[in-house]
């Protein structure tokens, strides 16, 4: 028993004497890893400070960032795990990522799909920061591009968080892709106002707005004839294409169309509806081969309304003939 005993407190004095002695190198390693990783951060922020004012390398820029700021960890890992275990090898760090780099993919297999999904936006870059786009029922405008999420700030104040995979395998809409954007709406007239006059009305309204581009030009084209409009589609175009530029041009275009065709006396009707009634008091009500369907009857015979003597004989001679018939049902049973 006192063997044993001995046997482990001279294993224990053999552990406390080993780390003892590993200890200066761990306090070392600690050091180093923290200065690669002050050294990691300076090369992101400097490298996004070098892209910052240079629209279209901001995104590459980011990448390139975190991948310095990865290596660079990488990096300071291994050389402290190199000071702590002398014998460490780069071969022992391959293999230890390589074993464990499966079980890591089957279990962060959406993370990374979203890493490499947010890699491939930030380099082939169909949208930046400050870009306004629309994704399925989210618009608004690009706040920040991560390499797990896209954050994008509604226009009512709010944030969106998207996965890159989906908007990597998705249709998104950028509204501020092309300097300029073009606008439509679709303005209805009478059917008896003249369409010549109208369409040179509505340019004239659209060339005195400011915000309305010269080139490329607005114009006006005949649509639909619809059920109570002749619909005329007025485009234009602006720059910038912002949302606050579309709803500024769009209020503005539509007041001017709206106070210039009425004050030149072009009608700009709402939707009407004609109901018939028909009080079903004719002769021919009831039998299909006579009875109208709608009013009025124009050049077409006029049926004599039908009075209510006539209805009270009709009646009656209904009532007589049922009475009689069960008369002669009566006679035929007593028989």
């Amino acid at each position: 028993m006192n063997a044993e005993i001995s046997t482990a407190w001279d294993k224990v004095q053999s552990m406390s004497n080993g780390f003892i002695a590993l200890l200066p190198n761990i306090v070392l390693a600690l050091i180093v890893f923290i200065i690669f990783l002050f050294i990691a951060t300076r090369i992101k922020a400097l490298v996004k400070r070098l892209t910052r004012n240079r629209r279209s390398a901001r995104n590459l820029g980011l990448v390139l960032g975190r991948l310095a700021q990865g290596v660079t960890i990488l990096i300071g890992l291994f050389i402290a795990l190199s000071i702590v275990i002398p014998s460490f090898k780069a071969g022992d760090l391959i293999q230890l990522l390589g074993i464990s780099g499966v079980a890591i993919g089957f279990a962060f297999r959406d993370i990374l799909q979203n890493f490499l999904a947010g890699i491939l936006i930030l380099l082939t870059e169909p949208f930046q920061i400050d870009d306004q786009i629309v994704f399925k029922g989210f618009e608004g405008t690009v706040e920040n591009i991560q390499t797990r999420a896209t954050t994008i700030r509604t226009y009512d104040g709010r944030r969106i968080v998207i996965p890159n995979s989906e908007l990597f395998t998705n249709s998104v809409t950028v509204n501020t892709a092309f300097d300029n954007r073009r606008l439509e709406y679709d303005v209805g007239i009478g059917y008896g106002d003249d369409i010549d006059r109208a369409k040179e009305l509505m340019l004239e309204a659209l060339h005195s707005v400011p915000e309305v581009l010269k080139d490329p030009a607005p114009d006006v084209l005949v649509m639909e004839l619809a059920e109570s409009t002749v619909n005329i589609r007025v485009r234009w175009w602006i720059k910038p294409p912002r949302r606050a530029d579309d709803l500024a041009s769009r209020d503005k275009v539509l007041s001017t169309i709206k106070k210039t065709l009425v004050a030149n006396g072009i009608d700009l009707p709402f939707p009407t509806q004609q109901i018939l009634f028909h009080d079903q008091t004719e002769e021919t009500d009831g039998n299909r081969s006579r009875q109208r369907e709608g009013w009025p009857s124009g050049k077409n015979e006029v049926p004599k309304p039908r009075r209510i003597s006539d209805s009270l004989r009709l009646l009656a001679q209904v009532r007589s003939s049922q009475n009689n018939n069960g008369k002669v049902d009566s006679q035929i049973n007593e028989q």
